[in-house]
């Protein structure tokens, strides 16, 4: 589902490059040059750019060059487009393993970048969805209508049907379990939130209810616009709507609780699920607002795990964000940002954030990216702990091993840079990494049991973790394979 590393581009991710899902700008409010607000897709990973592993990358790293753990956050890399989305780019030229910021940038594509969102005035992508849509549906009306016409007059087939009665459909029981009965259930506690920046600009993502006190989980990508005196509006589906306000954010996980004002006494929170516990094939069902289609309904499955993604929105002062993601087919589009991902029972699993797209345009061909069943969502046990260390102090809570690393995506491991950003050491002194006596030059292959290829993985996994938590690394230096215990060290914030 944020490093200081600006001008860098965030590097490809190891396994598959994932692209952060935009937000799709209202379209009552007239899209964005997309038409939506953006998701964030997944930017490419930059050659030799150093990491903080475990940090939180906010910003693209320099092409090529180490970031240490101590900047915060990166210069932010010349990001790809992504799919069409907000999101957060990899730690960057400063990657204190674990604690630094990237930035996306320049190189292999490891997604996509953010789509800024449009101006709500202006009559975009969003006016042209709605034409199109206007015009289906007149079509369609007109069509029936003529259908419906001519049967009646050519009726001479002395055939006879029989319809149902109207009070049937509502007669039919949907057994628990069934996706009708589970969609039944979550669609009262999701929202659709919009969030406007000072200017007028802004897009469209989706929430959900946290707890009875009226907080909102979703992605940081999605309420960006109004972090800096914005607006912010959460609707909920039988068309109520509340003002919002952002309790905390992080840009680094791309999560973000924000906190209805006058929140009713009624909310129902929705079950949150356990991601450690999901396995491959498991049935998903994703709701939110794709292309500002509220309360839509998809369905799939869970096509793999611990899948390494960094994402950007690229914007010069973007950060990044890294998470070893729930990968599923279940159809996210922009706007989806920030949504749900259920399992058969209907417990949250993971929070939908990013999409791998084809460069090809998305609804309303309006050259916004849409889904080829490659979504990503960050899974619920990390957006727990996040969400519920911004409602305590606003801040996130970062977990790092204090080592530079490099993002370059050489498949091999990630490498310990010659020097961290700004000059600085590559291994912070008396950080958990030199503690361990990891030096520059070493690559890191193992994180306890997951293999690691490179820097934005270690990141990604790394931020799995909390601070205090003891992990096995597995390194080689000097053709030889080393293993020893650190325990996780930890930066406060994202900046």
């Amino acid at each position: 589902m944020s490093t200081e590393n600006e001008g860098n581009a965030v590097p490809p991710a190891p396994s598959a490059p994932p692209v952060p899902v935009a937000t799709p700008a209202a379209a009552p409010q007239g899209p964005g040059p997309d038409g939506h607000a953006p998701t964030t897709p997944l930017p490419p990973v930059p050659q030799d750019a150093p990491t903080v592993a475990g940090q939180n990358p906010a910003h693209p790293a320099g092409p090529s060059g180490p970031a240490p753990e101590g900047s915060w956050p990166p210069p932010p890399p010349p990001t790809p487009s992504y799919a069409a989305g907000y999101g957060t780019d990899p730690s960057a030229g400063d990657p204190s393993a674990g604690g630094g910021h990237g930035g996306a940038g320049a190189g292999g594509v490891w997604g996509a970048s953010y789509q800024q969102p449009a101006p709500k005035p202006r009559s975009g992508r969003g006016g042209l969805v709605a034409a199109v849509l206007v015009a289906a549906l007149v079509a369609g009306g007109l069509g029936g209508g003529l259908g419906y016409t001519l049967a009646k007059d050519n009726d001479t087939s002395g055939s006879t049907t029989v319809s149902a009665s109207d009070n049937g459909a509502s007669q039919v029981k949907r057994a628990p379990g069934t996706i009708a009965n589970v969609a039944n259930k979550a669609l009262p506690s999701t929202v659709t939130i919009e969030a406007e920046s000072s200017n007028g600009e802004g897009g469209t993502g989706t929430g959900f209810v946290f707890d009875t006190q009226g907080h909102i989980v979703t992605n940081n990508h999605v309420v960006a616009d109004a972090v800096d005196g914005g607006k912010l509006t959460a609707t909920f589906p039988d068309g109520k709507k509340y003002n919002a306000e952002i309790v905390g954010h992080a840009q680094g996980y791309d999560v973000a609780v924000i906190k209805l004002k006058n929140a009713p006494s009624d909310l129902k929170p929705l079950a949150l699920g356990n991601s450690e516990k999901v396995a491959v094939g498991d049935e998903t069902i994703a709701i939110g607002a794709p292309f500002g289609l509220s309360n839509t309904v998809t369905t799939g499955i869970i096509s793999a795990k611990n899948r390494p993604v960094a994402s950007s929105d690229g914007s010069s002062g973007s950060k990044a964000s890294y998470m070893s993601a729930l990968q599923t087919d279940a159809s996210i589009n922009p706007g989806n940002s920030g949504g749900p991902l259920l399992d058969a029972s209907g417990a949250v699993i993971g929070i939908n954030s990013a999409i791998q797209s084809s460069s090809s345009g998305g609804f309303g061909s309006s050259g916004q990216s849409g889904s080829i069943g490659l979504g990503f969502a960050i899974p619920i046990n990390q957006a727990k702990y996040v969400a519920q260390q911004l409602i305590k102090t606003g801040k996130p809570v970062y977990a790092k091993i204090g080592a530079s690393v490099s993002l370059e995506d050489s498949g091999n491991g990630a490498k310990i840079t010659d020097q961290g950003a700004g000059g600085a050491a590559a291994v912070e002194s008396g950080g958990p990494a030199d503690k361990a006596g990891l030096k520059p030059g070493d690559v890191i292959t193992k994180l306890d049991d997951h293999v690691i290829d490179s820097g934005p993985t270690l990141i990604g996994e790394i931020w799995t973790h909390k601070p205090n938590d003891k992990v096995t690394i597995t390194y080689e230096r000097g053709g030889q394979e080393h293993t020893v215990d650190l325990t996780l060290a930890s930066r406060d914030g994202d900046d």
